[in-house]
């Protein structure tokens, strides 16, 4: 089973006179990921390595140092972890000792890793993607009763007649939540499921 968190996560460890900061938080697309590590990257650190994993899709960046040695142990750190759906940022303030590339490696994958452990988690649940649309008229009710407390907007477009919503939704809840949007849409409504797995 894999796990995202709830919430914001930090630690903080100081490694040879080098401080390391990890901050890391769910993402669920990779621009949310890049959207993170550009909130809260620190300019004036030395390096802001990050790394993300988002079901089959991941980065990770190195930030000036040596390849290899900061966003790939940040990314093994996810993956330890049992993580999905999570983005590691480890800012380093370098402090005049050079760690080399094996004191880099354990030092920016044990700082993401133990940001991580000390993380609130929940499991990442098992999902289908939706495309349904609406008529405007029915976008406020679907919207309240559906979408806001069942579904994850992937994205929204507006057209002439209404808006059509990209959800990921709970895949052992999506059948009843297609008969609840049939009946709040009064059968005009289209709802299509995009994975038949």
């Amino acid at each position: 089973m894999s796990y995202t968190l709830t919430g914001l996560s930090t630690h903080q460890e100081e490694i040879r006179k080098s401080r390391f900061v990890a901050l890391a938080d769910a993402a669920s697309t990779p621009e949310a990921a890049l959207r993170f590590v550009e909130t809260y990257r620190v300019p004036e650190a030395t390096h802001n390595c990050w790394a993300y994993r988002i079901g089959q899709a991941y980065r990770f960046n190195d930030d000036g140092e040596p390849g290899g040695t900061a966003g790939r142990p940040i990314l093994q750190a996810i993956e330890g972890q049992q993580c999905d759906r999570v983005v590691v940022l480890v800012v380093r303030w370098f402090g005049g000792i050079k760690l080399g590339a094996g004191g880099l490696v354990r030092a920016y994958g044990g700082a993401a890793a133990q940001c991580l452990r000390l993380a609130p988690k929940a499991p990442v649940i098992d999902e289908v993607m939706v495309d349904c649309h609406c008529v405007f008229a029915d976008m406020a009710i679907v919207r309240a009763r559906l979408i806001e407390p069942e579904a994850r907007v992937v994205g929204e477009t507006f057209d002439a007649q209404g808006v059509h919503w990209h959800l990921a939704i709970a895949r052992d809840r999506e059948a009843a939540l297609a008969r609840i949007f049939v009946n709040l849409t009064r059968g005009q409504g289209v709802w299509r499921r995009l994975d038949a797995g």
